[in-house]
């Protein structure tokens, strides 16, 4: 199996002025830059993108968007493209759970945003996940395998590092109910990097990074990171928070 550098990746959702955003950055920058052999992803709200892009440069950590439009420009009022994200973030949040279910992102949305994300040179974190109802009906195997076909069949992946699955069951995000990191690490194993093989191929899948995401928090992490299918988290509340930031961040090392 390939080495997969650990990713821990903060979505910051609809929090955080510009003047917020910049003192978190600055509360938490010295502590993420002394933790070695993890990738470190800040996603906050597109209006903190600039400012704090400018903040990160040269600092060996990574600026991702939390949505995009799959259009190259035009009469999208309130979107933002592509071009618009490249040119200062690397990473973009895709078919986040929350996009899916209040702004509805369809699957066919989700796979056009993958499809344009990755000919703008950014990298998806592309995020599944199933619902309590789907959780309970035993059919979290199927909504994975159906969402994850749906977004990347047919597309073109050069390299397993263009690419970051992110599995968050619907039911463990903000909620407080955290997945048990056992059953999570069989459902990658079975069924999350298998679907990816069939999609990408063996070699590939085998290098894409699979997050957990879902209530993940400092005295959890450690539990998910080890393991061996898990390799990092796309961490929601915590990361509006510098020390516990830091400390899923110090667990992934």
């Amino acid at each position: 199996m390939m080495a997969r550098v650990p990713l821990i990746a903060g979505n910051w959702k609809m929090n955080k002025t510009v003047g917020e955003a910049l003192r978190l950055v600055d509360e938490m920058l010295p502590g993420l830059q002394a933790v070695q052999g993890v990738e470190k992803l800040l996603c906050p709200p597109a209006i903190a993108i600039m400012p704090v892009a400018a903040m990160l440069e040269g600092k060996g950590i990574g600026l991702g968007a939390q949505n995009l439009h799959w259009e190259k420009d035009g009469a999208y009022t309130g979107e933002l493209s592509t071009a618009m994200v490249a040119e200062f973030c690397q990473y973009v949040i895709v078919g986040h759970s929350e996009r899916r279910a209040l702004f509805g992102d369809s699957d066919l949305n989700v796979h056009r945003k993958v499809t344009a994300a990755l000919a703008a040179g950014l990298k998806p974190v592309l995020c599944i996940g199933e619902t309590l109802e789907q959780n309970e009906a035993g059919r979290a195997a199927e909504v994975l395998s159906a969402q994850l076909r749906a977004a990347l069949e047919g597309v073109q992946i050069n390299s397993a590092e263009a690419l970051v699955v992110a599995y968050e069951p619907v039911w463990a995000i903000g909620t407080g109910k955290a997945a048990s990191p056992e059953p999570i690490n069989t459902l990658l194993r079975n069924v999350v990097r298998p679907t990816l093989a069939g999609l990408l191929g063996q070699e590939l899948a085998e290098g894409v990074r699979v997050l957990y995401g879902g209530s993940v928090n400092a005295a959890n992490a450690g539990e998910y990171f080890a393991q061996p299918e898990v390799d990092g988290a796309l961490v929601g509340g915590a990361s509006l928070k510098a020390a516990d930031f830091l400390a899923i961040t110090q667990a992934a090392a």
